[in-house]
């Protein structure tokens, strides 16, 4: 059966429909559980479009965003570097040929024992936000370079990441103090202008707050050399976002008017990145109404917050569902999970516009699902599977 005959009016994809292999693989294929599938071509290209954009810079992917060990070897073959949260991802990418040396433990949470294991494997980078990180690293990582993370204020990203990880803006001048007396190198700074940033403009007020405090540091004499400009880059679910290497090239724009000549930039799109390159094939499993004159069908997939779909939390990232009856009447639905659990709900607040020909046993398809998706998927909550994956 053909992409054409099962989803006969979806709405156009981001990508050409020609370079859309995903889709086209999807439509000839048959699935007995929720399953990403994911290509490598389109990760290819979206990589030398990023790189394009940001010129200098160095990409170091976060692993975290999608950790298929075929997209890992890819990337070791573009001359990637990778941005790692963990001993597990350190170790995924020596083992699919990454060097020590290109990957940053960028964490400012780590056990010592996982410290030690990073730096005896030739990783030299590494991420702190406290004073206490920095006695570690000190102690385990002893000739290791940090960049002290910097908690971003006022983001406009749409999932905005404060409070859990980095320093406040009045304590970096002690820490690099504490640095200093502990013989710790600090190179740099980083941050996170937080995940989805729909727009390059949004980086700026950003990016001041960095800057100001990278010149203060420079002033009182550190020598900072290093800046990791985080995640952030975004892709299209509901809507679409500026191409890759023009949204690159505006931030790098701005980082250059506001920090001069930067020696070292880190880049560590995830999203940005692998996003768009993947789409999950689903299974509706109910279509109901609560009462006779409920306006709103409830329509349950078989894939949920907890297999895979965990972004739609607060409804932060809306993906695009296409069915086998787009281009027929539609009505306001609740999108909701498999499981057990009351919290299973992913789409309530706004609605999902959906085929009233909906029915039980149709094939979905949910597009650009290609990052964090696998990497939350539980291992089989309630009994349901975990989401598979596939890797054209």
């Amino acid at each position: 059966m053909t992409m054409t005959a099962i989803f006969p009016g979806a709405l156009a994809p981001v990508v050409p429909a020609a370079f859309d292999d995903v889709a086209d693989f999807i439509s000839a294929s048959s699935f007995d559980k929720p399953t990403l599938v994911i290509s490598r071509a389109r990760i290819a290209a979206q990589y030398d479009a990023l790189a394009a954009g940001l010129g200098h810079a160095r990409i170091h992917y976060a692993v975290k965003a999608n950790p298929a060990p075929e997209i890992i070897r890819m990337l070791v073959g573009k001359g990637a570097r990778f941005d790692a949260a963990s001993r597990g991802e350190i170790e995924l990418c020596l083992s699919q040929g990454a060097k020590g040396r290109d990957i940053s433990f960028g964490n400012t949470i780590k056990r010592p024992a996982d410290i030690a294991f990073a730096y005896d494997a030739g990783v030299t980078l590494f991420a702190s936000d406290s004073d206490a990180e920095i006695n570690k690293i000190r102690d385990h990582a002893p000739e290791a370079r940090v960049y002290l993370r910097v908690i971003v204020e006022n983001s406009a990203a749409d999932w905005p990441l404060s409070r859990k990880f980095g320093c406040a803006h009045s304590a970096l001048p002690g820490l690099l103090e504490h640095a200093k007396a502990q013989g710790v190198t600090v190179a740099g700074l980083s941050f996170h202008v937080g995940s989805q940033t729909r727009r390059p403009e949004y980086w700026t007020p950003v990016l001041a707050q960095i800057a100001e405090l990278w010149h203060a540091a420079r002033a009182a004499g550190h020598d900072l050399n290093v800046l990791n400009l985080g995640g952030g880059f975004p892709a299209s679910y509901d809507t679409a976002v500026e191409g890759a290497t023009s949204y690159a090239a505006a931030v790098m724009q701005t980082v250059g008017e506001l920090f001069g000549d930067v020696p070292y930039i880190m880049a560590e799109p995830g999203r940005g990145l692998v996003a768009e390159s993947g789409h999950i094939a689903a299974e509706v499993m109910l279509v109901s109404r609560k009462s006779d004159d409920d306006l709103h069908r409830w329509v349950y997939l078989d894939i949920g917050m907890f297999s895979g779909l965990a972004e739609t939390m607060g409804e932060a990232i809306r993906y695009r569902v296409e069915t086998p009856h787009d281009g027929g009447e539609v009505g306001p639905c609740v999108l909701a999970g498999p499981s057990c659990d009351s919290a299973d709900i992913l789409y309530e607040q706004r609605p999902v516009m959906l085929p009233l020909a909906l029915q039980c046993g149709d094939k979905v398809m949910i597009r650009n699902c290609g990052a964090y998706t696998s990497s939350y998927s539980s291992v089989g909550f309630n009994g349901f599977p975990p989401l598979d994956v596939i890797v054209l």
